[in-house]
Formats: structure tokens, sequence, C-alpha cells
């Protein structure tokens, strides 16, 4: 009997001893959001190229967002890529962005861009989202599987994210 209780002493022990909370240590992850304040793109539709501050993990996908008003009290949050037309149908610009494992790059895409009005050039502010790829534990099991990603607090809803608390870039 003795010989039995070490065993399972044993095995705990080693069991226990994996277990972590450090999510710079594991392979667990969890969502981010980030707000970058105040982007100004050039003439030429450069936004500027902005470091997350950690690695992204193989699986983990970027969502971005700019704000585009305000709504009964909440932030409206048009997702990227957001295209902008002449008023003969034809595209005039685009919001876009681009990322890696560690940073991320706004940018404007389209024709003349030099023509694009100073109050949709400058000032603006967008919400960057990561959602974890690699660890479908922390998803709210009791939202349905389907979730808008065009829609900003649908997508926080399904992944549990507190963004009362959002990473500042300046």
């Amino acid at each position: 009997m003795k010989r039995i209780v070490t065993l399972f002493a044993i095995i705990g022990l080693i069991a226990f001893s994996g277990c972590t909370t450090d999510d710079n240590v594991d392979s667990d992850t969890i969502a981010e959001v980030i707000d970058v304040n105040n982007v100004n793109f050039d003439l030429n539709g450069n936004g500027g190229v902005r470091r997350f501050g950690f690695t992204l993990f193989q699986g983990d996908v970027v969502l971005a967002y700019r704000a585009t008003g305000v709504e009964n009290g909440r932030t409206v949050w048009t997702q990227i890529p957001e295209t902008y037309y002449y008023d003969d149908g034809t595209q005039y610009f685009t919001y876009k962005f681009n990322f890696t494992d560690v940073d991320f790059e706004l940018y404007l895409d389209g024709f003349e861009l030099n023509t694009v009005p100073a109050n949709l050039r400058t000032g603006q502010k967008f919400r960057i989202v990561i959602v974890p790829g690699t660890n479908p534990s922390i998803i709210n099991k009791s939202v349905n599987n389907k979730v808008d990603y065009s829609d900003y607090y649908a997508v926080i809803k399904r992944y549990n994210i507190n963004d009362s608390n959002v990473k500042q870039l300046n």
C-alpha cells in the first residue's frame, strides 16, 4: 500500500510540475487588443509599421478596425479593408493592413492618394485584435460557433475579450 501511495505521489508531482500560467513560456495564447491612435497617412498612403511588443503564435489571426463614429455611446468600428468610391462607382482608395509575427503595417491603397481629404488621412484611430488560432479552449462555447468578423463587438464576445484595458500605441 505504501508503494502505491508513493507511486501516485510521484505521478502527481510529475503531472503538476508541467503546468504553468506564464503565457510567455507555454504554447497557449490569449486574445489581445491594441489601439493605434493618431495615425497619419502621408501623401503616398503610408501609415507606418508598428511592433506588437510580442510574437504571434503560428495560426494567430490579426483583425483591424477603424473608428468611424460613435453610436449610442459606443465607438463604431469598421473592419479593414475599408474601401471608398467615387460617385461614379470607381474605387478611390482603401484602408489596408498587413502583418508579420512581430509587427503590422497600416496603409492606403488606391490612385491619386494625394487627393484623399485630410479628415480621412490624418488623426485616424485603429483597433487591432489578435485572435488566437491555436487554443480553442478560450472560445466562449455558449456562443454560436459562427462569428461575423466584420462586427468588432461580436468578435470580442466570441473570444471572451475584455476590451476595458486596451494596449495603446501612438
